[in-house]
């Protein structure tokens, strides 16, 4: 991680750098156009806090000077801007913090996850170790060379505010420093883990500014980061996915900040230049916040919050309700590391060479020269961050670990979805219902549907398009559904409020149909039993009609 010294020296480089992009001539229309963003998010926040109350005196001083400001006054307020937006990013790594909190974390977290019972506490039992919780696996060999040869960003993922903790975690486990990554306002807010956020590693990310400045500003930190050598962590999806499915595209500005840190690194003749992109995917049995995050998604398909702050992340009680189940079950949370990635897309070798398709060496600088030189050019540039967000895209499907909950989730599903076929989402969802009105199905009937969806996963899962959980490997192997289908009921009994399916005799109720869809989802886009895509259910006919 950088030290003080270094962390200052970034924070000055990244306002020069965004003021400069500003330009002269359109120095009041970016102050207006803050004050005006600023001004409508300060109007729904509580009018008693101190952070609102600082910030609204902050721009109501910007207005008044702003009035016959000259052009270099207006500079000098543009500067305070993007100092305060620049200081309020930046964390403030503690390297003694993350040495504690890398060495108590895990036997603290295995601790409470198991309820602290007497027995354990008193050492008559064993207290279970996170890491045989958390399964590291996937393409980890070559990360500690890549990153002795360059700058490593991790892009996983996005599922539950436990992904950045967990990543942490995998990080550490590997031999490898500790990331540097961008936090929503909602874990620094949890009472477990919001104070360590800044002393491990963490940058302010609040999404509730749509000032375009203070995007242009998170953008220039994440690029002057990579370029003084700090390795990132990103979410590319940008926020947690809503549907549960995995990510189908990617937001692509930070993404971009790949290509025009490796171009940087060559203009200015740095050691060590290269960007190396590593996706990964966190595939959980259950999610945390799995309810809040379908609730949000059927609301207007998920455009109705961008922001989310009253989720089950906030609870603590709900957060160690989770882990605990997690260890109860002896349930395995997986990180799989994906194929290391250019900016531009192509897979690299253990010694950091970009490879073309048939796995000859190339130059990466080639894709950034004209007549020899390393040039600027905005619109190759995005190009290239397309072909890179396609590659991502491609790992997130092969690395993707699927687990009991999933089948059998999108197994009843599918069954009730055909019994009514031509219904929109609202109403299937309405129509399996809960408590009096929930609907059941005969369980031969959905361990035939489990039976010729394994068919399908087993094919996809030899052809490397999908990974399986041990426990499906184990169904598949054994030709023995019973397996999985006790895994999944289990799984599905232990955190949520009620059960999402349960079996009662000879017959499958489902109990809360929003979180069957939800986990259904995450086998979107595979093709499965000719079940329509996700997207599908998104459009004005499958979705919003209630």
């Amino acid at each position: 991680m950088l030290s003080a010294d270094e962390v200052a020296k970034l924070v000055s480089e990244v306002s020069e750098r965004v003021i400069t992009r500003v330009g002269s001539r359109s120095l009041a229309e970016t102050l207006d156009e803050t004050l005006w963003w600023e001004q409508e998010r300060l109007r729904g926040q509580d009018p008693t806090d101190e952070e609102t109350l600082a910030d609204k005196q902050f721009y109501a001083d910007v207005h008044r000077q702003m009035q016959h400001a000259t052009p270099l006054e207006q500079r000098r307020l543009l500067v305070q801007i993007v100092d305060r937006y620049t200081h309020e990013i930046a964390g403030n790594f503690s390297p003694t913090v993350y040495k504690f909190a890398a060495k108590v974390a895990p036997p603290m977290l295995s601790a409470l996850l198991t309820g602290l019972s007497p027995r354990r506490l008193f050492g008559r039992e064993a207290i279970p170790r996170l890491d045989q919780h958390v399964i590291i696996e996937g393409e980890t060999a070559n990360l500690e060379t890549l990153r002795e040869r360059g700058t490593l960003i991790v892009t996983p993922t996005h599922s539950s505010n436990l992904d950045s903790l967990l990543i942490g975690f995998a990080v550490h486990e590997l031999g490898l420093p500790p990331l540097t990554y961008g936090a929503g306002l909602s874990l620094f807010r949890n009472p477990i883990v919001g104070k360590f956020m800044h002393n491990l590693g963490a940058y302010t990310v609040d999404r509730r500014k749509r000032d375009p400045l203070y995007k242009r500003t998170l953008k220039a930190f994440t690029a002057v980061s990579l370029e003084f050598g700090q390795d990132n962590l990103f979410f590319p999806g940008g926020s947690r996915s809503r549907s549960g499915a995995i990510e189908r595209g990617l937001k692509k500005g930070l993404l971009g900040c790949s290509v025009s840190a490796y171009r940087n690194n060559l203009m200015r003749g740095k050691p060590n230049p290269d960007i190396y992109v590593v996706p990964c995917t966190i595939s959980y049995p259950l999610v945390l916040e799995a309810s809040t995050l379908i609730e949000d998604w059927l609301a207007e398909v998920g455009k109705s919050r961008y922001i989310i702050v009253d989720d089950e992340f906030s609870r603590w009680e709900r957060w160690l309700d989770f882990l605990r189940g997690i260890f109860a079950l002896d349930l395995k949370i997986h990180i799989r590391f994906g194929q290391a990635l250019d900016p531009f897309g192509n897979p690299v070798d253990a010694q950091g060479n970009s490879l073309d398709p048939k796995g000859r060496q190339i130059s990466a600088r080639g894709y950034l020269q004209v007549n020899g030189e390393v040039v600027e050019d905005p619109a190759r540039d995005a190009e290239y961050t397309r072909e890179l967000e396609q590659r991502i895209l491609t790992e997130f499907s092969r690395q993707n670990v699927i687990h009991p909950t999933h089948v059998l989730a999108f197994a009843c599903f599918e069954l009730l979805r055909r019994a009514q076929p031509g219904v929109d989402l609202y109403r299937l969802l309405s129509s399996i219902g809960s408590g009096r009105s929930e609907q059941s199905l005969a369980l031969p009937e959905v361990e035939e549907e489990i039976e010729a969806l394994l068919e399908q996963l087993e094919q996809r899962s030899a052809a490397g398009q999908i990974r399986l959980s041990s426990v499906i490997t184990e169904a598949i192997t054994n030709d023995d559904v019973a397996v999985l289908l006790r895994a999944a009921l289990r799984s599905f009994g232990t955190y949520h409020p009620k059960p999402v399916v349960e079996r009662r005799g000879v017959r499958l109720h489902v109990c809360d149909a929003k979180l069957l869809f939800y986990y259904r989802n995450r086998l979107d886009g595979y093709g499965l039993r000719d079940a329509p895509a996700l997207a599908s259910f998104a459009s004005p006919g499958g979705a919003r009609h209630v």
